[in-house]
């Protein structure tokens, strides 16, 4: 059975989670821009995703949530990035410009089209903008299982929720 929502509700539910997704899709480049080019086939077990695998991945379903809000309907079509989008660098620097450009229509969207049912894959129907909250919980999850990577890699740990000891580092050397 699907939740409904008015329009207000909705744009009040869509306001209340912008900052909260800006400063989100920030951390999320940092972590994807952290995994080293030439260390991003690195996995901790055979039946992990690689490091790029989680990086395409994240940069692909935090843009598709967003999407989805903005369209009203869930699209599965891995193929999002471009081919031409090959290291973990060149990655975050489609998804900052997608997400961006998602955002800001995000921003402008009318609350009936974000309180439109979508269907997520015959499994539950929600209004449109609770995506949004999702989403964030999706990119969350996996952005801890990227991050957990990092060390391992030889990388360093951008800052997250705070501080890292990496960010604390640099901030001392700089300093």
């Amino acid at each position: 059975m699907a939740e409904t929502m008015t329009a207000d509700q909705a744009v009040f539910v869509r306001n209340l989670y912008l900052g909260t997704l800006k400063t989100e899709s920030r951390t999320t480049k940092s972590i994807l821009e952290s995994v080293p080019a030439d260390k991003a086939d690195y996995r901790p077990d055979p039946i992990s995703k690689t490091a790029n695998e989680l990086v395409r991945h994240i940069a692909a379903a935090d843009n598709r949530f967003l999407e989805t809000v903005l369209t009203g309907s869930f699209d599965a079509n891995p193929a999002m990035i471009p081919e031409s989008a090959k290291t973990p660098a060149e990655i975050a620097a489609w998804y900052e410009e997608r997400y961006a450009k998602n955002f800001e229509a995000l921003a402008k969207l009318p609350g009936e089209n974000l309180a439109k049912i979508v269907d997520f894959r015959g499994m539950f129907q929600r209004p449109a903008v609770t995506f949004l909250i999702f989403g964030l919980n999706h990119t969350i999850h996996h952005r801890g299982q990227l991050s957990s990577y990092l060390r391992c890699m030889g990388a360093k740990v951008p800052a997250i929720y705070g501080e890292s000891y990496d960010s604390a580092q640099a901030k001392k050397a700089a300093g």
